[in-house]
């Protein structure tokens, strides 16, 4: 049996508010909107796994169990890009060969952009 990650769900308040910050920051689009409570995104022209942004009553509290990690070429200009969004910038982290941002979108969900050295 094989298994492959279809698609990453991030729980919020307001799935559509936080779709405007998620599509612009992943350059994609809404593909399935279900009354505003689950709203699923065009999986991105690389191929990786489709975002789903789930309606939860309660905001985050606490530290994420899992995040999403994204890669860019050019880190900085995507930090200044994703903050420009409405993302804030949290930690940044070096390892030989591997620098990373961790950041919270604007519902204080983390995720990290990092860059291979």
């Amino acid at each position: 049996m094989a298994l492959s990650i279809g698609m990453v769900t991030i729980d919020c308040v307001d799935p559509r508010g936080l779709a405007k910050f998620w599509t612009a920051a992943l350059g994609t689009e809404v593909m399935m909107d279900m009354d505003g409570a689950f709203l699923m995104l065009a999986p991105s022209s690389d191929g990786g796994p489709a975002v789903a942004l789930q309606q939860v009553p309660e905001p985050r509290t606490g530290k994420n169990r899992v995040h999403i990690d994204l890669r860019a070429d050019d880190r900085e200009r995507e930090i200044e890009r994703l903050t420009a969004l409405g993302a804030t910038v949290v930690d940044e982290q070096v390892v030989p060969g591997l620098t990373w941002t961790v950041l919270t979108d604007p519902e204080d969900n983390v995720f990290c952009v990092g860059q291979y050295a």
